[in-house]
């Protein structure tokens, strides 16, 4: 589990293809203090630790991950969100992030502004119920504030200290991003889609 706040922002040194996986090493300034099975956030995506060598380690993704997020198109260069896991007892700077990218979505736009940033995105319509106006979502891990919500699309608003310390800098119009939608919404639709079935007459008495 994470909190969307970006540690660091680690560089892909290469990519390899096994069968239907893919492999990538990363280069990061946190490296030093990972361990192997360690579950790391990638721009949104959990991926495992598998081997370290220096100041580079080696994460693999799979199918299911690479169908649903943007990881296909990562090169050596890529700049990368770095998040390790949250710990218990310390503080949710930023909201509940499973590392369970739903989909991607696309920048329509970039709009400076007086010493910030104005990111449009659109995203499936499919997930049109799990997004709600000034509600968290994730975008390439990074926890954000969502606004100007329509049918299939939103605004994010960036600081100069986000975008100076994560990979959103690198996201222009027409770029693909990881979106995670936020959990709590997920278990509510999922509840009244299909309600909780009446316990009482299981009741001893």
């Amino acid at each position: 589990m994470f909190t969307g706040i970006v540690e660091t922002v680690g560089t892909v040194q290469a990519v390899a293809a096994t069968g239907g996986n893919l492999s990538f090493w990363i280069k990061s300034s946190i490296t030093a203090e990972l361990k192997v099975d360690q579950s790391v956030s990638h721009d949104g995506i959990c991926l495992t630790v598998e081997s370290i060598i220096g100041d580079q380690y080696q994460v693999t993704a799979i199918e299911e991950t690479i169908r649903k997020s943007n990881i296909s198109q990562w090169q050596p260069g890529k700049k990368v969100n770095l998040e390790r896991c949250m710990t218990l007892g310390g503080r949710l700077d930023g909201h509940i992030v499973q590392g369970h990218v739903d989909a991607t979505g696309t920048c329509l736009s970039v709009t400076p502004e007086q010493g910030s940033y104005l990111y449009r995105f659109s995203f499936p319509k499919a997930f049109n119920h799990l997004i709600i106006e000034k509600g968290s979502i994730a975008v390439s891990g990074t926890s954000l504030t969502c606004f100007d919500v329509s049918d299939g699309a939103f605004s994010v608003a960036i600081i100069p200290y986000t975008y100076e310390h994560t990979g959103i800098s690198q996201i222009s119009s027409g770029s693909l991003v990881n979106l995670e939608f936020d959990v709590i919404g997920k278990y509510i639709a999922r509840m009244q889609a299909f309600p909780l079935p009446d316990t009482s007459q299981n009741l001893g008495g």
